[in-house]
């Protein structure tokens, strides 16, 4: 089954963007150039977006082959195909990698496992149920990365593949 999903290379340092390159490449199998430009949030940094398509398993192997450099802010979309739902990866050097299922409709879709989880230490006074949510929705991903994801004047525009 394929599916496509977009690579956001938020922020990264300019001899680092070789290495991305070369990571996205050796997962797609193909030779791989992104169009780098400056990264506004963080000076001396670069981002980059990218398209691609591949296995429902992709958006996994390119997280995967990212993560770790902490140097490093992106995200990886891959959009829902027949069979599977979608995922969203993000990471940043201070909070590591999340990873969120994501249905036809572009909701974030938590497990009920997960959400019992959640319930059980909000209960047992561990923590409180809105920061459990919070976290299960990947609040602190969204926050910490929602300034890098303004690209700045004159930066290209990716389009959604499909509206539901």
């Amino acid at each position: 089954m394929t599916t496509r999903g977009v690579l956001y290379v938020h922020s990264a340092p300019r001899a680092l963007c070789p290495h991305v390159e070369w990571a996205v490449a050796s997962v797609l199998g193909t030779r791989v150039n992104l169009d780098w430009i400056r990264q506004p949030a963080a000076s001396g940094t670069w981002r980059a977006e990218f398209s691609w398509r591949g296995e429902s398993a992709t958006a996994s192997r390119l997280a995967s082959a990212l993560r770790g450099w902490d140097l490093l802010r992106f995200e990886v979309t891959a959009e829902p195909a027949e069979g599977t739902e979608g995922e969203r990866y993000s990471a940043t050097p201070a909070l590591g990698i999340f990873h969120a299922v994501i249905g036809v409709h572009g909701d974030i879709l938590v497990p009920e496992d997960r959400l019992r989880a959640a319930l059980t230490r909000a209960q047992r006074g561990e923590s409180r149920l809105e920061s459990e949510l919070s976290r299960l929705l990947g609040k602190d991903w969204d926050d910490e990365l929602e300034p890098f994801r303004y690209a700045g004047e004159g930066a290209p525009v990716r389009w959604l593949h499909q509206v539901v």
